[in-house]
């Protein structure tokens, strides 16, 4: 979200074209402006009935040029260039220009590669004195200020949260955001101090951990573990570890995030030439669809819908290859866990569940929920099959809209009636126009309504069929 996205208008294209989570990004704006664009977001999405979830990013550590006297300067390769801590915020020029993360004198040493600008600048580390880090411009072209630095090859020793980020912790706990991404986290630890200060504020919302430094690649598996969601995010991590590994790193990571069971999001740069131009080019259609195919549960946009020119178009291109890709075989085959012991009899359920519909023809499922356990498990497996999440949690219904093939529905639990909850739920489906007289659905839920963790029972009904009679 940004100033492209205000206009209510603009807003409703969006929900209109298929957006299921508004990201508000805290590297802009104040807490302030950013409450007025949740609220505003969220009146649009009710008006259309819908539930959009909104996923606050926090800035992390700005390991950043400073400013320079003109705003820009040319580096030419071969010129010497000077990082210096101890220069004034507004006075770089040709030669130099301060950083605002002074630590850095302490993490580099000679023979170091930095990168600016997300690639386009290389420096090599000649020296480091004092507060100057004196390098030599491999890879020359404009540079203008507030441009990021990267130690290729990762090893800077800022802290994933910074003071901000505590602060902006509390407003998203105050705006009942749904999703904290935590920028830049090299362990477990670092997600874990995200979610227990926004715990301790107030927030209930899940905690996405960003993959965007080298050494996260060393304990991926603990960092995956301790988060509800993983980020891809191509750019910091792209200039870390080299470009030409990215593509390679990106499944992995999708692989393994969803053998655990965690949301996976691709980021950055997915839709880059829609930013000024009214369709996308054909490789990045060929990276949103491949995202798809390999697992992802979602793709986002930044630049494009934030600033851009387009901002409905985007997203609407960007729906369209989700739901071609979807279509292939390729991403409807799955043997999720199909060796494993399950450990809980909601998963159980969830699992039989989604291996029933894709080999009986199943037209549509409905998972009665809590908690969205279930319905998560069930995203985890490859199927063309829609799922429903029917809950009365308005929390739950925003949290699951990043879950892949998963949509959130209001359900109202008829109390003690079992039968009438499986026939309000398949009427739920008719109305949704997943489902048809004659059609083979699926409905899950528990015995005891309003438990979470209570999925027990798998029903298959044929709609159309009086509830209480055999199915098959």
């Amino acid at each position: 979200m940004g100033p492209s996205t205000d206009d209510p208008k603009v807003l409703d294209k969006l929900i209109d074209a298929g957006l299921d989570v508004a990201r508000i990004n805290c590297s802009h704006g104040d807490p302030d402006e950013h409450s007025v664009r949740v609220a505003r977001i969220r009146d649009r999405a009710r008006a259309y009935g819908r539930e959009v979830a909104i996923l606050v990013d926090l800035q992390g550590p700005k390991i950043r040029i400073e400013r320079f006297k003109n705003k820009r300067i040319t580096l030419n390769e071969g010129e010497k260039f000077t990082l210096d801590a101890g220069l004034g915020v507004h006075d770089g020029d040709q030669s130099r220009v301060g950083i605002a993360y002074k630590e850095l004198v302490h993490d580099v040493k000679r023979g170091d590669t930095l990168i600016l600008d997300d690639g386009r600048i290389v420096l090599w580390v000649e020296a480091v004195s004092g507060t100057c880090i004196d390098c030599r411009v491999i890879t020359g072209g404009p540079l203008s200020d507030k441009k990021g630095i990267n130690r290729q090859g990762g090893g800077l020793s800022a802290p994933a949260l910074t003071e901000k980020d505590r602060e902006d912790i509390k407003m998203a706990a105050a705006i009942q955001a749904d999703y904290v991404a935590i920028s830049f986290p090299r362990t477990a630890a670092d997600v874990e101090e995200a979610r227990s200060l926004l715990r301790a504020a107030g927030g209930h919302g899940s905690l996405v951990a960003k993959i965007e430094r080298a050494e996260a690649l060393t304990c991926l598996e603990d960092i995956i573990a301790a988060s509800d969601a993983v980020m891809i995010a191509r750019g910091d991590l792209g200039v870390e570890i080299g470009d030409a590994e990215l593509p390679a790193v990106q499944k992995h990571i999708v692989r393994v995030a969803r053998d655990m069971n965690r949301i996976v999001i691709t980021a950055t740069q997915m839709m880059e030439s829609m930013i000024e131009n009214p369709i996308p080019t054909r490789a990045e259609v060929f990276d949103v669809a491949n995202a798809v195919l390999d697992g992802t549960d979602a793709v986002m946009l930044s630049a494009e819908t934030a600033t851009g020119k387009h901002p409905a178009k985007a997203v609407a291109a960007m729906a369209r290859i989700c739901v071609e890709a979807e279509k292939q075989r390729s991403a409807r085959v799955s043997d999720h866990r199909i060796n494993t012991r399950f450990q809980r009899v909601d998963e159980t359920i969830a699992m039989a569940s989604m291996y029933t519909a894709n080999h009986l023809g199943v037209s549509a499922i409905a998972a009665l929920t809590e908690s969205g356990s279930t319905p998560l498990w069930m995203s985890r497996i490859s199927s063309s099959i829609p799922i429903y999440a029917l809950t009365s949690h308005v929390e739950t219904q925003r949290r699951v809209t990043l879950f892949r093939g998963v949509y959130p529905v209001a359900f109202e639990f008829p109390k003690h009636d079992h039968n009438g909850v499986i026939k309000k739920a398949v009427d739920e489906l008719v109305r949704q126009g997943a489902a048809h007289d004659g059609d083979l659905v699926i409905i899950t839920k528990g015995d005891e309504f309003g438990v979470m963790g209570g999925t027990n029972t798998m029903k298959i009904v044929r709609v159309g069929d009086p509830i209480d009679s055999p199915t098959l």
